[in-house]
Protein backbone atom coordinates (compact mmCIF):
# COMPACT_ATOMS: atom_id res chain seq x y z
CA UNK A 1 0.00 0.00 0.00
CA UNK A 2 1.32 3.63 -0.91
CA UNK A 3 1.96 6.49 1.74
CA UNK A 4 0.08 9.38 0.81
CA UNK A 5 2.74 12.64 -0.36
CA UNK A 6 1.56 14.38 3.10
CA UNK A 7 2.44 11.28 4.91
CA UNK A 8 0.61 9.29 7.31
CA UNK A 9 -2.69 10.90 8.69
CA UNK A 10 -2.61 11.99 12.29
CA UNK A 11 -5.01 13.02 14.61
CA UNK A 12 -5.16 17.22 14.36
CA UNK A 13 -6.84 19.53 16.89
CA UNK A 14 -8.76 22.42 15.70
CA UNK A 15 -8.81 25.29 17.52
CA UNK A 16 -11.46 26.36 19.52
CA UNK A 17 -14.04 28.99 17.34
CA UNK A 18 -14.55 31.93 19.35
CA UNK A 19 -18.42 33.05 18.39
CA UNK A 20 -18.87 36.85 17.84
CA UNK A 21 -21.07 37.07 20.85
CA UNK A 22 -17.99 36.02 22.81
CA UNK A 23 -15.70 38.37 21.69
CA UNK A 24 -18.55 41.30 21.74
CA UNK A 25 -18.60 40.45 25.48
CA UNK A 26 -15.39 40.21 26.09
CA UNK A 27 -14.90 44.22 24.49
CA UNK A 28 -17.86 45.12 26.14
CA UNK A 29 -16.83 43.86 29.71
CA UNK A 30 -13.06 44.81 29.50
CA UNK A 31 -14.56 48.39 28.99
CA UNK A 32 -17.40 47.86 31.61
CA UNK A 33 -14.21 46.63 34.38
CA UNK A 34 -11.93 49.12 33.02
CA UNK A 35 -14.47 51.94 33.77
CA UNK A 36 -15.22 50.49 37.41
CA UNK A 37 -18.26 48.31 36.35
CA UNK A 38 -17.58 44.58 37.56
CA UNK A 39 -20.87 43.27 39.49
CA UNK A 40 -18.60 40.15 40.34
CA UNK A 41 -16.89 43.10 42.97
CA UNK A 42 -18.33 44.20 46.36
CA UNK A 43 -19.02 47.97 45.98
CA UNK A 44 -21.28 50.31 46.45
CA UNK A 45 -23.27 52.06 43.97
CA UNK A 46 -22.42 55.34 45.08
CA UNK A 47 -18.28 54.15 44.04
CA UNK A 48 -19.67 52.58 40.95
CA UNK A 49 -21.31 55.32 39.55
CA UNK A 50 -18.06 57.60 40.88
CA UNK A 51 -15.99 55.36 39.42
CA UNK A 52 -17.88 55.19 36.02
CA UNK A 53 -18.13 58.80 35.14
CA UNK A 54 -14.28 58.77 35.88
CA UNK A 55 -14.13 60.66 39.41
CA UNK A 56 -13.48 64.28 39.26
CA UNK A 57 -10.70 63.87 36.79
CA UNK A 58 -13.56 62.27 34.58
CA UNK A 59 -16.05 65.04 35.16
CA UNK A 60 -14.20 68.15 34.71
CA UNK A 61 -12.52 66.27 30.73
CA UNK A 62 -16.20 65.49 30.12
CA UNK A 63 -17.71 69.26 30.59
CA UNK A 64 -14.97 71.85 30.61
CA UNK A 65 -14.61 71.83 27.28
CA UNK A 66 -17.99 72.02 26.05
CA UNK A 67 -18.71 74.78 28.97
CA UNK A 68 -15.69 76.79 27.94
CA UNK A 69 -17.42 76.79 24.06
CA UNK A 70 -20.95 77.24 25.18
CA UNK A 71 -20.01 80.31 27.28
CA UNK A 72 -17.47 81.58 24.95
CA UNK A 73 -19.43 81.80 22.22
CA UNK A 74 -22.51 83.24 24.23
CA UNK A 75 -20.69 86.09 25.11
CA UNK A 76 -18.59 86.33 21.59
CA UNK A 77 -19.63 84.23 18.66
CA UNK A 78 -17.24 86.10 16.30
CA UNK A 79 -14.46 84.63 15.78
CA UNK A 80 -15.62 81.25 15.68
CA UNK A 81 -12.24 80.22 16.27
CA UNK A 82 -11.96 82.08 19.79
CA UNK A 83 -14.67 79.54 21.52
CA UNK A 84 -13.73 76.66 19.08
CA UNK A 85 -10.15 77.07 20.15
CA UNK A 86 -10.12 77.31 24.09
CA UNK A 87 -12.57 73.90 23.66
CA UNK A 88 -10.20 71.63 22.02
CA UNK A 89 -7.22 73.25 24.01
CA UNK A 90 -8.97 72.37 27.25
CA UNK A 91 -9.03 69.22 25.98
CA UNK A 92 -5.37 68.74 24.36
CA UNK A 93 -4.05 69.92 28.32
CA UNK A 94 -6.37 67.11 30.08
CA UNK A 95 -4.91 64.77 27.76
CA UNK A 96 -0.55 66.09 28.36
CA UNK A 97 -1.89 65.83 32.00
CA UNK A 98 -2.73 62.27 31.90
CA UNK A 99 0.27 61.41 29.70
CA UNK A 100 2.57 63.43 31.99
CA UNK A 101 1.18 61.50 34.93
CA UNK A 102 1.07 57.94 32.96
CA UNK A 103 -2.04 57.60 33.85
CA UNK A 104 -4.48 55.93 31.25
CA UNK A 105 -5.50 58.50 28.55
CA UNK A 106 -8.00 56.70 26.89
CA UNK A 107 -10.84 59.04 28.46
CA UNK A 108 -8.75 62.14 27.62
CA UNK A 109 -7.74 61.29 24.05
CA UNK A 110 -10.71 60.39 23.23
CA UNK A 111 -12.34 63.65 24.06
CA UNK A 112 -9.37 65.48 22.28
CA UNK A 113 -10.00 63.81 19.29
CA UNK A 114 -14.10 64.40 19.57
CA UNK A 115 -13.22 68.16 20.35
CA UNK A 116 -10.90 68.44 17.57
CA UNK A 117 -12.86 67.06 15.10
CA UNK A 118 -15.83 68.66 15.72
CA UNK A 119 -14.23 72.14 15.98
CA UNK A 120 -12.54 71.34 12.44
CA UNK A 121 -16.50 70.45 10.86
CA UNK A 122 -17.39 74.02 12.67
CA UNK A 123 -14.56 76.03 11.23
CA UNK A 124 -15.19 74.29 7.95
CA UNK A 125 -19.16 75.21 7.67
CA UNK A 126 -19.11 78.10 9.83
CA UNK A 127 -22.02 77.46 12.10
CA UNK A 128 -21.12 77.17 15.76
CA UNK A 129 -24.01 74.44 15.84
CA UNK A 130 -22.19 72.07 13.97
CA UNK A 131 -19.78 71.29 16.87
CA UNK A 132 -22.18 69.57 17.90
CA UNK A 133 -23.01 67.26 15.30
CA UNK A 134 -20.44 64.01 16.00
CA UNK A 135 -22.62 64.31 19.29
CA UNK A 136 -26.06 64.01 17.65
CA UNK A 137 -24.37 60.86 15.25
CA UNK A 138 -23.37 59.24 18.41
CA UNK A 139 -26.43 59.39 20.14
CA UNK A 140 -28.28 58.07 16.99
CA UNK A 141 -25.53 55.40 16.85
CA UNK A 142 -25.66 54.24 20.08
CA UNK A 143 -29.39 54.16 21.09
CA UNK A 144 -30.21 52.30 17.12
CA UNK A 145 -27.98 49.65 18.12
CA UNK A 146 -28.49 49.53 21.94
CA UNK A 147 -32.63 49.10 20.84
CA UNK A 148 -31.72 46.58 17.68
CA UNK A 149 -29.98 44.66 20.01
CA UNK A 150 -32.60 44.48 22.59
CA UNK A 151 -35.64 43.62 20.74
CA UNK A 152 -33.70 40.94 18.97
CA UNK A 153 -32.87 39.08 21.74
CA UNK A 154 -29.09 40.13 22.26
CA UNK A 155 -29.20 43.31 24.83
CA UNK A 156 -25.82 44.23 24.74
CA UNK A 157 -26.02 45.11 28.26
CA UNK A 158 -26.86 41.35 28.99
CA UNK A 159 -23.98 40.20 26.71
CA UNK A 160 -21.57 42.82 28.49
CA UNK A 161 -22.93 41.55 32.06
CA UNK A 162 -22.70 37.79 30.83
CA UNK A 163 -19.08 38.36 30.32
CA UNK A 164 -18.30 40.23 33.74
CA UNK A 165 -20.26 37.27 35.90
CA UNK A 166 -18.79 34.11 33.98
CA UNK A 167 -22.03 33.26 32.62
CA UNK A 168 -21.16 33.86 28.69
CA UNK A 169 -24.59 33.84 26.79
CA UNK A 170 -26.30 31.54 29.29
CA UNK A 171 -28.37 34.30 30.30
CA UNK A 172 -30.26 34.26 27.21
CA UNK A 173 -31.91 30.75 28.39
CA UNK A 174 -33.65 32.69 31.38
CA UNK A 175 -36.36 34.45 30.95
CA UNK A 176 -35.70 36.46 33.61
CA UNK A 177 -32.22 37.42 33.19
CA UNK A 178 -33.45 38.15 28.98
CA UNK A 179 -36.32 40.57 29.83
CA UNK A 180 -34.61 42.50 32.25
CA UNK A 181 -31.18 42.73 30.28
CA UNK A 182 -33.99 43.81 27.18
CA UNK A 183 -35.17 46.37 29.24
CA UNK A 184 -32.02 47.72 30.47
CA UNK A 185 -31.15 48.20 26.52
CA UNK A 186 -34.67 49.40 26.07
CA UNK A 187 -33.52 51.95 28.89
CA UNK A 188 -30.36 53.27 27.88
CA UNK A 189 -31.39 53.51 23.98
CA UNK A 190 -34.35 56.05 25.05
CA UNK A 191 -31.84 57.91 26.86
CA UNK A 192 -29.59 58.24 23.95
CA UNK A 193 -32.79 59.41 21.28
CA UNK A 194 -33.94 61.46 24.32
CA UNK A 195 -31.22 63.31 24.14
CA UNK A 196 -31.44 63.52 19.92
CA UNK A 197 -35.10 64.55 20.25
CA UNK A 198 -34.23 67.45 22.19
CA UNK A 199 -30.91 68.60 20.89
CA UNK A 200 -31.69 68.29 17.34
CA UNK A 201 -34.49 70.87 16.79
CA UNK A 202 -32.59 73.42 18.61
CA UNK A 203 -29.39 72.34 16.21
CA UNK A 204 -31.69 72.90 13.01
CA UNK A 205 -32.67 76.28 14.19
CA UNK A 206 -29.28 77.37 14.99
CA UNK A 207 -29.48 77.39 19.02
CA UNK A 208 -26.19 77.16 20.00
CA UNK A 209 -26.36 78.11 23.77
CA UNK A 210 -29.34 76.34 24.08
CA UNK A 211 -27.89 73.30 22.36
CA UNK A 212 -24.63 73.49 24.35
CA UNK A 213 -26.29 74.17 27.39
CA UNK A 214 -28.88 71.25 27.24
CA UNK A 215 -26.15 68.83 25.67
CA UNK A 216 -24.63 69.57 29.21
CA UNK A 217 -27.49 68.83 31.27
CA UNK A 218 -28.54 65.36 29.82
CA UNK A 219 -25.10 64.36 29.75
CA UNK A 220 -24.00 62.82 33.45
CA UNK A 221 -26.89 64.01 35.31
CA UNK A 222 -28.94 61.30 33.21
CA UNK A 223 -26.09 59.14 32.61
CA UNK A 224 -25.25 58.25 36.30
CA UNK A 225 -28.48 57.31 37.50
CA UNK A 226 -28.83 55.06 34.84
CA UNK A 227 -25.73 53.58 35.71
CA UNK A 228 -26.86 53.17 39.26
CA UNK A 229 -30.02 51.31 37.99
CA UNK A 230 -27.94 48.96 36.10
CA UNK A 231 -25.66 48.10 38.55
CA UNK A 232 -28.41 47.28 40.53
CA UNK A 233 -30.33 45.24 38.36
CA UNK A 234 -27.10 42.84 37.71
CA UNK A 235 -26.38 42.75 41.15
CA UNK A 236 -30.23 41.20 41.57
CA UNK A 237 -29.54 38.99 39.01
CA UNK A 238 -26.60 37.31 40.45
CA UNK A 239 -27.29 37.35 44.07
CA UNK A 240 -23.83 36.96 45.47
CA UNK A 241 -24.56 33.59 47.03
CA UNK A 242 -24.41 31.82 43.96
CA UNK A 243 -21.45 34.15 42.48
CA UNK A 244 -19.53 32.71 45.40
CA UNK A 245 -20.99 29.00 45.05
CA UNK A 246 -19.95 29.27 41.31
CA UNK A 247 -16.50 30.43 42.60
CA UNK A 248 -16.16 27.45 45.41
CA UNK A 249 -17.07 25.11 42.71
CA UNK A 250 -14.26 25.97 40.50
Amino acid sequence: MGVSAEGPQEARTEPESVSAPDLLGAALGGAARRAGLDPAKDASTQKVVWSAMGGWRGILESVLPSLAFVILFTIRPDPLILALGVSVGLAAVFTVVRLVQKSPPAAALGGLIAAAAAAALALWTGRGADNFVPGLITNAAYGTVLLVSALIGWSLIGVAAGFLMGDATAWRADKRKRRAFRWLGIAWALLFFARLAVQLPLYLTDQVTALGTLKLTMGLPLFAPLIAVTWLVVRALYPRESREDEASAA
